[in-house]
């Protein structure tokens, strides 16, 4: 139970760094989704530009 409520809290915390950094943040802006991926969840250019392709980004 406790590691299934963990990973609530990072996903959770995940979703709103993007809106803290950015004001007007657009997931499905290509730039913005990969400066996000990389400050919030410390991926890389191309793990992130795959997330961010795979969320619709472009």
């Amino acid at each position: 139970m406790a590691a299934c409520n963990q990973e609530q809290d990072i996903t959770g915390s995940t979703s709103t760094c993007p809106m803290r950094n950015y004001s007007s943040y657009n997931a499905r802006d290509m730039n913005q989704c990969v400066a996000a991926c990389k400050a919030c969840d410390h991926g890389t250019t191309v793990t992130c530009t795959t997330s961010c392709t795979l969320k619709g980004a472009h």
